[in-house]
């Protein structure tokens, strides 16, 4: 049952806790009358209106989830609340994408509420000029959500497990608020996943306008209830149900090795008879379609559950039918079949090893179990003993279950190995069970891996097929030899299957629930009616189980990578060139071999524009320039070789020191260019050139990314030529430069082709376009450096005398600033030409 509003609210990231008795006492003080009202949940009510602002919002979908459920369990109840950080939504690539929040949900909670809460920012301010983008939350106990927004194929051999999700929509301009409830949940872990819609995939630089964030933050409020009576297996609890109080709740503990759990309800004394439901649920308490019997229909009473799961609590619910008048009197008990004696009920005695052809080095085939022995008695005690009846029906007696041995060898890499294993053998007349444990929190984060490999040499020419299932929290021991399903009404789980024809079979669950589960190996010999039980053979199966960070490390065209959540660690596939999907295996979208090496060839061979600005610059002299081209040439080239999505990759060199070079070079490029274009003295130029280098080095280290980290530089060096040029025109009374020629065939045709560049680079360059629109920057960019590099620079300042021509008995000196064209002629010396 789950009810889902959206509301505006707001709260605050407070812990508090606060119990409220409500208007009587838990079940196991159902006889007596309370001595007080009062309106249902007005200690919730009260609680929110201490922690959040707006807690009127919050009360009412919260009376209205719980108007039903009050009336049901009444007692003492406890609040809880629990927040977490908000954290920046990010557009849905692949689960590496998405946001993971952590919630833990206490036992005996009755209803759970998250309130999630949704707000835009931009540039530190309320995003109310930003568009709406509709936000998905997944939920799921146990363990992360396995989503699949983008509708792509999972890898072979992989199940899916279910979880739930909703989608958020603004109902404000800067916010939005949904209140999600279930009633009833799973005590446990709790995981929530968010994540924005896909986005169109722009590349935008970093700083060049104020980005739009996404902000999530969930809320849990749990209400839970305490002192639930507690039932012993083999003894009566009368109880005595007055004429306002609408149901009892109990629960019990089943424990390992159980293989039915059956409720009765004894002496039912009414004005109607016995108007009683009877529901019974495992690990909370029950909803209105749990397990169910009506008292009236049914005598005697009794609700029998087979197969119930191992080492957890089952709550029982003991329901008056509305509208029954007077009070109702009646006598309950539970009774626990043990599988290892299923003639007989618990407490027993344990069964001894040799009983069930157990190996003793395995250990007893019984666990610990809560009813052993007698709770203790009070003189007040309404509880007695029930003789243990050998009537009752009896299942299948249980196996010895193997244990596996569990070899951690790195984060979420770890090998179940089985004793005497890993060839196991399964004989035909009964089946052979293994138990893989996953520690709680620890192994949720991974993959886990089962590998059936069958001996064909094994059957003896046996037309032999080898059933597994794979059951969570208890294993699936069926009295039907020939049955060959893995579910129950109650219980569902994984079939594999091998035979002499396919003699493989894998299983993969992604982010598998945490605890025991329970792998049942059975041998079947197939006829013309179907299954039946095979005689004297007993078949062969190599068995591997092991967790695994990602699926078959997400392949060629992915990458696993290990995510952290605060303290919570899991892993996910970040694919590549195209491929989707969970194990990056869906390639309705993948790029080919020869688009990869195509877009490869572009990005690399485009660096050659470089060329033709270093030949320039060696011409006309700017030698410090050329070794600056010729060193962004070399590293952009091969780090967009290394930098490739696909497999047409080559690194010489590690990725980081690529990039960074790569990048250096380039603002070291436009740095040098505008410097060379203003015309300093050698020693300044030399000095800047330096400086700037150490500073571009500096900004890189810092943000390689960032906008200023281009823009800074390029408008730094663009005010001193601008200082240079205009300090040039006031003394010569001139433009600088002189000439229309060189602004109409140089400068300004550099300057569009940079700007272009720049315009490319910054608004258009998208992952689709990225290939071609970065190869037409390269060509750009270095074409702009071609056409904006200055001519040779004339020498200055005074030079040594030129050497003599000797002829003809005289000598002719001339100045030499004259002869360079630096010196105005009418200002020449009288000394300028002279004869010997």
């Amino acid at each position: 049952m789950s009810v889902f509003s959206l509301l505006g609210l707001h709260t605050r990231s407070t812990n508090t806790r606060a119990c409220k008795r409500m208007r009587t006492l838990p079940a196991r003080h159902c006889k007596k009358q309370p001595f007080f009202s009062a309106v249902p949940f007005p200690g919730y009510i009260l609680l929110a209106t201490t922690l959040l602002p707006s807690a009127p919002l919050l009360a009412s979908p919260l009376l209205a989830a719980c108007r039903d459920l009050h009336l049901i369990l009444d007692g003492l109840f406890v609040t809880d609340y629990f927040t977490r950080t908000p954290r920046k939504l990010s557009p849905f690539r692949s689960f590496a994408s998405i946001e993971l929040f952590h919630f833990h949900i206490p036992e005996d909670t009755v209803i759970a509420v998250w309130n999630l809460i949704t707000f835009k920012e931009q540039g530190g301010t309320f995003g109310d000029q930003c568009p709406d983008r509709s936000i998905t939350v997944y939920f799921r106990s146990g363990a992360p959500s396995v989503i699949n927004p983008l509708h792509t194929h999972f890898p072979s051999d992989t199940a899916v497990p279910g979880s739930f999700a909703l989608t958020l929509t603004w109902t404000l301009p800067n916010r939005t608020t949904g209140v999600f409830n279930i009633t009833s949940p799973l005590p446990g872990d709790w995981f929530l996943a968010a994540h924005l819609p896909k986005d169109e995939g722009k590349i935008s630089v970093k700083g060049l306008y104020e980005e739009c964030q996404y902000l999530f933050q969930p809320q849990l409020i749990v209400q839970r209830l305490v002192n639930i009576a507690v039932l012993y297996p083999g003894y009566i609890t009368e109880q005595s149900m007055a004429p306002h109080n609408r149901s009892c709740l109990y629960k019990v503990f089943v424990p390992s090795y159980t293989s039915r759990v059956l409720v009765e309800v004894l002496r039912c004394r009414g004005v109607e008879g016995c108007p009683l439901w009877l529901r019974m649920r495992a690990k909370a308490p029950p909803l209105h379609n749990s397990t169910a019997l009506d008292c009236r229909e049914h005598v005697p009473c009794q609700l029998a559950l087979d197969l119930p799961f191992w080492q957890h609590w089952y709550y029982v619910l003991v329901e008056r039918h509305p509208g029954s008048p007077g009070t109702v009197s009646f006598q309950i008990t539970v009774q626990l079949t043990d599988c290892s004696r299923p003639s007989l009920a618990r407490p027993p005695f344990l069964p001894s090893s040799a009983s069930m052809n157990m190996p003793h080095s395995f250990g007893s085939a019984g666990g610990t179990v809560l009813g052993d022995s007698p709770p203790p008695t009070s003189p007040n005690s309404t509880k007695r003993p029930l003789p243990i009846s050998s009537t009752m029906p009896a299942t299948e007696r249980c196996w010895p279950i193997r244990p596996t041995l569990r070899n951690e060898l790195d984060t979420f890499s770890v090998h179940f190995y089985i004793f005497f294993g890993p060839n196991v053998s399964v004989p035909p007349d009964r089946p052979a069970i293994f138990v893989i444990n996953l520690l709680p929190v620890l192994d949720s984060g991974g993959v886990l891996n089962l590998e059936l490999r069958l001996n064909v040499s094994s059957l003896c020419g046996e037309n032999v097929t080898v059933f597994g299932c794979l059951n969570h929290e208890v294993p699936l021991t069926s009295g039907d030899n020939t049955s060959v399903t893995c579910e129950t009404e109650s219980l569902a789980g994984f079939l594999l299957s091998v035979n002499a024809t396919a003699s493989l079979s894998r299983l993969r669950i992604p982010y598998p629930q945490t605890g025991s589960w329970y792998l049942s190996l059975r041998s079947l010999c197939a006829t013309e009616h179907g299954f039946e039980p095979c005689t004297n053979v007993t078949a062969e199966v190599y068995l591997r189980a092991y967790l695994s960070p990602c699926i078959n490390d997400c392949g060629i065209y992915g990458q696993c990578k290990l995510l952290r959540t605060n303290n919570y660690l899991y892993a996910a596939c970040e694919c590549k060139a195209g491929w989707n999907g969970w194990g990056c295996t869906d390639n309705a979208e993948a790029f080919s071999y020869g688009f990869q090496l195509l877009s490869t060839l572009l990005l690399c061979l485009s660096n050659v524009m470089f060329v033709p600005p270093v030949a320039i610059a060696v011409r006309s002299h700017y030698l410090l320039e050329a070794a600056v081209y010729i060193f962004t040439m070399f590293f952009s080239t091969f780090y967009h070789a290394c930098d490739q999505p696909g497999i047409v990759v080559f690194c010489i060199m590690d990725y980081d020191v690529l990039q960074f070079c790569d990048f250096l070079g380039s603002l070291m490029s436009v740095w040098v260019t505008v410097i060379a274009m203003a015309r300093l003295q050698p020693v300044v130029k030399q000095v800047l050139y330096l400086l700037g280098a150490m500073l571009l080095s500096m900004a890189l280290q810092m943000d390689r990314h960032g906008l200023w980290n281009l823009l800074g530089p390029s408008l730094f060096a663009l005010g001193i030529m601008a200082i240079a040029w205009t300090a040039r025109s006031i003394r010569r009374r001139h433009c600088y430069p002189p000439t229309w020629k060189r602004w109409a065939f140089y400068l300004c045709p550099g300057a569009l082709i940079a700007m272009a560049a720049v315009l490319l680079y910054a608004f258009v360059e998208t992952e689709e376009n990225y290939f071609y629109i970065h190869s037409i920057w390269h060509l750009l960019i270095a074409g702009s450096v071609g056409f904006l590099l200055p001519p040779r620079a004339k020498p200055s300042g005074r030079l040594g005398p030129l050497p003599r021509r000797k002829g003809c008995g005289y000598q002719l000196c001339v100045n030499e600033q004259e002869e360079l064209g630096l010196v105005d002629p009418a200002v020449a010396s009288i000394n300028s030409i002279c004869t010997s």
